[in-house]
This record gives structure tokens, C-alpha cells and sequence, in this order.
């Protein structure tokens, strides 16, 4: 297991030519690829699985493997990576059987999100895995925006199941566009922040400035972390609105956590209470509350009473569409334009902005007031 210094490229320095493709009669014929580095390779003991097409198959090799340290006395660290929409909608049952199990191990959502895979229409985008999700007792759920999260969420999930013994088993949703990866933030509050489901990634640019007197707090997951980052600009640079932005790496681990808070306190009455993470972390935040993710929009609201203002919640409630993900973002309105809208309502609803200024903004900014409800069309 790394320490706490060791980096994501040393901790998954692996290529598949190290590890091989498990065969029962190991590599039989030269692959066309066989110079390059990460070339084909079956082997023997080769600990990657070509499952195929088979989700229900592919679970239940996780299963085994995961289960492998009570019924075989045998520590095996299972990752199944498929495209998310056919994780806990299509094979749910299974899920919840490998919960049941005390299955460990990874589920890997690739190109998930609504709008993150362009062109492939409602089969495959997926907006409500992270909704399903919290059905799943004993599985932890994160739509990490960065590459320094998902590291960080893979050593911790090796420890935690692997050195402490806990019975949990991980969901992590990826993308798959070629977006740029920042280096991780300084301070010991992002560690604590991306396990506990948020902590503040970027403040506002602007907020030490006395002309700053307009403020709100931004939240960002998964891909459309990078049109919250680009909404924070807008707002800036043609609102004068400091906006800061937060990382929600795991809505489920805030509601969770929220109510364990509750439940304690219904049950010590007269005791100190218990403050929710997401309460303690936002009770001095300044400012309008605006939730952007690729997921419906009940995700963020499962939060709602437990965030210190009215939390306004976008999202990609609807079906899915073959589009480009610009179209998409603009047609779900999760896209910057939408959550610079969001916020400049919000605003204007609290009384710190006059309603003319949302209506210039929308002329501004594009957008048609008229466009059919994307829930319904």
C-alpha cells in the first residue's frame, strides 16, 4: 500500500503488456502490436479479464474476486470498468447482491454523465447512477472532477478495505474527454474534503475586493466541474460577482453523513449536537448557493436542507440525446451560460440584483427563454 507521498503515476505505473490478459493456455500467436508498450499480452497469470459484452458475467467475476478474501483467504483488489449507464441500472440486482456479500473492490463508471459521451444518445448516457447509488448501503459513491481525487479515492479505497477490513465496496464515475488535469491544492483540507464528499477547490478571484459585494458559492462535479470553473469567470469578469468554487466529489457521502448527524441527535437530546460536514463546511460562505452536475437534479437536492441558504440545483434530468456535448450541456442547461443564469437568479430572487439585469443576461448570453423543457422533450 503507497504512503500518503506516493504520486497517482507511481501508484498505477502498470501497462497491460505487465500485467497480461489471463488465459487458461497463455499467449499462442505474436499480437501486431507486440513492439509497442502497452501491446497485447495473454498470460497464464494474467490479471485482466476480457469479459466481453456481458455486464451480469463481468459483475460476477468482481464478485468472485472480491470475495475472495473470506472464501479463499485471498486479498484480490477487483476493478470492473464499463460505461456507467450499465452498472446500477442494468445489473442492480447483482450490485446489490455483491453488497449484500460484502463484496470488495472498485466499479469504475466510464463515460459517465449525461452529456460527457456525444453521439451515442439515450442507450448510453447516463444521468441517475449516482441517484441509484444511494439505494446501496454499504457502497461508496464519488463523481471525482480531477485526476488527483480519483487517486486519492483509489489509495484510500485500498485501504480501507484491504488494510482496515471494512466491508464497503467503491462506485467511481470517469470521463472521457481530454480535458486538461490540475495538480493537486495545497492544504490538508482537500485529502479530508475529496473522502468526505466536498471541500472548496477555487476561491473567488475576486472576493478580497471591496467592489466584490456580490458573492455565491458554486458547486462542481465530475465533467461539469470544468463549466462551473468557466462560470465562475463570467460572473467575475461581466457581473462583478465573486463566486467561489467548490468540489463535490461524493453527494451520497454528504447526505449520508448529514443524517447519521440527525439520527445522533434525535437520540441524545440535551447533548452538544452534531453539525453535518456540509453545514460546517458552508457556515460562513457567503452569498447565493448553485449546484451544476451531470446527474439529475435530485443528487445535489439530497443536500438541500443542510446547506446554510436555498440551494439552486441544475442537472440532466431528461433522456439522453445524440449531440455534440456542447448542444447537450446547452439543451440539459448545465452549461456555463445556464449556471452564470442560475446564479444571477438567485441573486435577483434575494433581492441583491434588479430583475433587468437577469433579462439582459439572457439576452447576453444566448440563451432562448423559450426552449422546450428538457425533463419532457
Amino acid at each position: 500500500m503507497p504512503d500518503d507521498d506516493t504520486t497517482f503515476d507511481e501508484f498505477c505505473k502498470v501497462s497491460v503488456g505487465q500485467i497480461g490478459i489471463y488465459s487458461p493456455v497463455g499467449q499462442l500467436y505474436e499480437p501486431e502490436d507486440a513492439s509497442s508498450m502497452l501491446s497485447y499480452r495473454e498470460a497464464k497469470d494474467g490479471q485482466l479479464l476480457e469479459e466481453g459484452i456481458t455486464e451480469a458475467g463481468s459483475m460476477c467475476s468482481l464478485i468472485a474476486a472480491g470475495t475472495a478474501y473470506a472464501n479463499h483467504g485471498i486479498n484480490t483488489i477487483p476493478f470492473f470498468i464499463y460505461y456507467s449507464m450499465f452498472g446500477l441500472q442494468r445489473i442492480g440486482d447483482l450490485i446489490w447482491a455483491a453488497a449484500d456479500m460484502r463484496c470488495r473492490g472498485f466499479l469504475v463508471g466510464g463515460t459517465a454523465g449525461r452529456t460527457t459521451l456525444a453521439g451515442e444518445g439515450l442507450q448510453h448516457q447516463d444521468g441517475h447512477s449516482h441517484v441509484l447509488a444511494l439505494s446501496v448501503p454499504n457502497l461508496l459513491a464519488y463523481d471525482p472532477a480531477f485526476a488527483y481525487e480519483l487517486a486519492i479515492l483509489v489509495q484510500d479505497g485500498i485501504k480501507r478495505m484491504y488494510v482496515d477490513q471494512e466491508s464497503v465496496f467503491y462506485y467511481l464515475t470517469v470521463t472521457n474527454e481530454p480535458l486538461p488535469m490540475p495538480e493537486m491544492p495545497a492544504g490538508a483540507h482537500v485529502r479530508e474534503g475529496i473522502l468526505k464528499g466536498m471541500y472548496l477547490y477555487k476561491p473567488a478571484p475576486n472576493a478580497g475586493k471591496k467592489e466584490a459585494k456580490l458573492r455565491a458559492q458554486l458547486f462542481g462535479s465530475g465533467t461539469i466541474m470544468f463549466e462551473v470553473l468557466k462560470a465562475q469567470g463570467i460572473l467575475a469578469e461581466k457581473y462583478g460577482v465573486a463566486a467561489d468554487v467548490w468540489s463535490v466529489t461524493s453527494y451520497k457521502a454528504l447526505y449520508r453523513d448529514a443524517n447519521d448527524c440527525e439520527r445522533w441527535n434525535m437520540l441524545h437530546p440535551g447533548a452538544t449536537a452534531k453539525v453535518p460536514y456540509v453545514s460546517g463546511l458552508l457556515k460562513d460562505a457567503p452569498g447565493v448557493f448553485v449546484a451544476a452536475s451531470d446527474y439529475m437534479k435530485v443528487l445535489p437536492e439530497s443536500i438541500a436542507q443542510w446547506v446554510p441558504g436555498k440551494l439552486v440545483s441544475l442537472g440532466t434530468d431528461g433522456f439522453g440525446r445524440s449531440e455534440s456535448r456542447a448542444s447537450l450541456r446547452d439543451f440539459f442547461e448545465v452549461d456555463a451560460k445556464h449556471i452564470v443564469l442560475a446564479t444571477l437568479t438567485a441573486l435577483a430572487r434575494d433581492k441583491q440584483i434588479k430583475t433587468e439585469v437577469v433579462k439582459q443576461a439572457i439576452l447576453d448570453l444566448g440563451i432562448n427563454p423559450e426552449k422546450p423543457n428538457p425533463v419532457i422533450s
